[in-house]
């Protein structure tokens, strides 16, 4: 599963239940908005509201909402503290990862204490590469509020990185236990990361049940049928993770989403239909390559996995890797390189993901491919290459 920290970013706060919690938030900024127009923190409520319906439903179109909300929450009183916590939030969701960290730093001093901007720098490190940076951060938040839910999630995050699954299961399990029943999109998540988690552990059935829990939690929960499409693969039922991943992508029409309907669909025999919604990514996947939000991740393992294509890939995987070092674009740049016939330059870059002790099965079959090409390859060759 693509882990982008937009996913940790949430403030884990009380809703009541309507359709859904960012609607029923939405629903009360905006009455108070109404009632209160020169307001600014009615401005910063709305706004977070309209981020938390982005990752409800993965329509990029409220982040422009909740952008255009808060300027003019930052109009009524310029550079408020907390509009600026919602600017980092927002930066993050957009993939900003250097631009979210330098703003989380200047606040983090402002404001030494405030725990959602911990968060903030967590999630910044983790992207960025900066590990140590991230335990130190994730840490502070603990230390500051024990037990706090964000807190929770985010270690539950790190461990998972740094190869710990069981602690990282009992950490998400905490702060499930920790959220609110009407706060039905949290807990979707939770129980997604957790079916991530089994599955990662070698545990199908749990994996299903946590998936299948976060979809009667949540209906159609995009996050959850990705799980669960992954779950059917792992169970060889690659035509029901097309159904699943066509739905998700139908809702979430996102590259990153059509290259893994693409994957499924190949799986599953279907090689007319795959080959149409490869071409379909890689159009779309370009389009967007330079942005910081874009799918180079996959459009690197397009080129390596299905389009034979070592130099492209190698030089998508060269650009993304000068903005960030996480463990997955160093992954994706040793498959790169390994593609271009570079392996022990590959093997350099594999290793230093295995480091961090991440235990993610596409990485540790990449680390096995190289390892093997090298110990293939003339010891003379090997000493030049």
């Amino acid at each position: 599963m693509k882990t982008t920290i937009a996913f940790l970013t949430i403030l884990f706060a009380a809703q009541s239940y309507a359709a859904t919690p960012a609607e029923m938030a939405i629903q009360q900024a905006t009455a108070n908005v109404a009632k209160q127009p020169d307001h600014a923190p009615y401005y910063n409520s709305l706004a977070m509201a309209y981020a938390r319906r982005a990752r409800e439903t993965s329509d990029v179109a409220y982040y422009a909402k909740a952008e255009e909300t808060l300027t003019k929450s930052f109009a009524i009183t310029p550079d408020n503290f907390e509009g600026l916590k919602i600017k980092t939030w927002l930066q993050l969701g957009r993939h900003e990862f250097a631009n979210a960290l330098e703003t989380a730093t200047k606040l983090n001093k402002i404001s030494p204490d405030d725990l959602s901007v911990y968060g903030y720098l967590v999630d910044a490190n983790v992207e960025l590469g900066n590990y140590d940076a991230a335990v130190t951060a994730a840490q502070w938040m603990l230390d500051l509020r024990p037990g706090n839910t964000a807190g929770l999630v985010r270690a539950g995050y790190l461990r998972e990185l740094h190869g710990n699954l069981t602690g990282a299961l009992e950490v998400m399990q905490m702060a499930d236990d920790s959220t609110g029943l009407s706060q039905t999109e949290d807990r979707a998540w939770l129980f997604t990361q957790m079916a991530h988690l089994e599955l990662l552990a070698g545990d199908v059935a749990k994996a299903e049940n946590y998936a299948t829990t976060a979809l009667s939690v949540f209906p159609d929960y995009h996050y959850a049928l990705a799980q669960l499409a992954q779950v059917r693969i792992a169970q060889t039922r690659y035509a029901d993770a097309v159904t699943l991943l066509a739905k998700r992508y139908a809702a979430a029409p996102h590259a990153e989403n059509l290259y893994a309907l693409a994957e499924a669909q190949a799986l599953a025999g279907q090689k007319e239909e795959a080959a149409v919604s490869f071409q379909k990514f890689e159009g779309q996947s370009l389009a967007e390559t330079n942005l910081t939000d874009n799918s180079n991740h996959e459009l690197i393992f397009y080129y390596v996995d299905h389009a034979g294509n070592a130099d492209r890939a190698l030089e998508v995987a060269r650009r993304e890797v000068a903005r960030r070092h996480d463990v997955f674009t160093l992954d994706a740049y040793a498959w790169a390189l390994a593609a271009s016939g570079d392996y022990k330059a590959a093997d350099a870059q594999i290793q230093k993901a295995l480091a961090v002790g991440v235990r993610d099965p596409k990485v540790l079959f990449h680390a096995g491919s190289i390892a093997m090409h090298l110990a293939e390859m003339p010891t003379a060759l090997r000493a030049r290459n």
